[in-house]
């Protein structure tokens, strides 16, 4: 039997997350149960109520706003220990089309893809503002090539489906967002990542995540840019030591070629110790390369441990769901409708 858990990851998302839910298609091909799991994220607004309302079978909750990078972590934890087989995680602000799920999940259910993302075309957002549209388009061109992802993906997409050993994989350690970093994690575990577009909605209301958009740029820029340097800390290193070998030797040639030029007479010597400090210092970068190198076998050392532990803990999860009984009719009727 495949059980399919569609997570929704909300904060104060009274006004949107019921028709969230509603979207969602409950008879899927190939996929034997869909449930809908809600991960409120300390909302002070009715989020909870309205999800139960409009048919969430889980509502989850952190008593204060931890951030989404950690509501998006809890919420695969207990989805994992539900059984899901199939998880897919979408926006309880209703920017992404839930009917578009059994073509997510797609590639994972016949391919055996284990994290798929679902790709808006950027370009049809028309709401999005000018900067904000170029900044994301260049930042998926410079990540797409840097963890070697899928032509087209969108790197900042929160509409994904992952498969159960996927989910298990998936470590977080950002605590603002979790989009760039899972993609990496995914890579360095050989993860398949797949791209699908699909169309999503423009959303008017300011982000409940960023409050400007300076400061998001600065933050998950922030976020992708230290995931890539922990991630890839040996070959940023071999790197930049092999760039200034180059530059060192390029400037001990000058200096030999100047003093062979003038017959070995003095001068130029300032050539010959830029080129010297160039080549000591690729050398120090050289041996912190290894050190890195180190540091990555230790991180998928820790890691696969994680791993293991999560695939026998998943009957111990410490979040336990809101019940219906905590909404009495009389909360309902005043509450008002959805």
């Amino acid at each position: 039997m495949t059980t399919l858990i569609v997570n929704i990851p909300a904060y104060n998302e009274e006004e949107t997350v019921g028709d969230v839910i509603r979207e969602i298609p409950r008879q899927i091909p190939l996929v034997d149960k869909v449930l809908v799991l809600v991960f409120d994220d300390g909302s002070s607004d009715r989020t909870q109520e309205v999800a139960f309302k409009a048919g969430a079978d889980f509502i989850y909750r952190h008593h204060r706003n931890r951030g989404l990078a950690i509501t998006f972590r809890h919420a695969l934890d207990a989805a994992l220990d539900l059984d899901a087989d199939i998880i897919v995680n979408t926006d309880a602000d209703n920017h992404y089309d839930q009917s578009q799920i059994p073509q997510l999940i797609a590639p994972v259910l016949l391919e055996g893809a284990d994290i798929v993302v679902g790709s808006r075309s950027l370009g049809k957002l028309a709401k999005m503002p000018y900067t904000r549209l170029w900044g994301n388009r260049a930042a998926n061109s410079l990540f797409t090539f840097l963890y070697r992802l899928p032509p087209g993906t969108d790197v900042s997409s929160g509409f994904r489906a992952y498969s159960r050993d996927a989910a298990m994989r998936l470590t977080v350690t950002s605590k603002y967002t979790y989009a760039h970093e899972t993609l990496i994690v995914a890579r360095d575990h050989n993860l398949t990542i797949a791209s699908k577009l699909i169309p999503a909605r423009d959303v008017s209301r300011p982000s409940r995540l960023m409050p400007s958009l300076k400061a998001h740029i600065f933050r998950a820029g922030s976020v992708a840019l230290l995931s890539f340097a922990v991630h890839r800390l040996f070959h940023i290193a071999l790197a930049s030591s092999i760039g200034f070998w180059l530059a060192g030797t390029i400037m001990i040639a000058r200096f030999l070629y100047l003093f062979a030029e003038s017959g070995g007479a003095t001068g130029h010597v300032q050539s010959l110790v830029i080129g010297s400090l160039l080549i000591l210092i690729g050398l120090q970068l050289m041996l912190a390369s290894f050190f890195g190198l180190s540091l990555s076998k230790n991180r998928q050392l820790v890691e696969e441990v994680i791993y293991q532990q999560r695939k026998s803990q998943y009957k111990l999860n410490p979040y336990q769901p809101v019940q219906r009984a905590d909404f009495t009719e009389d909360k309902d009727d005043a509450s008002g409708p959805d």
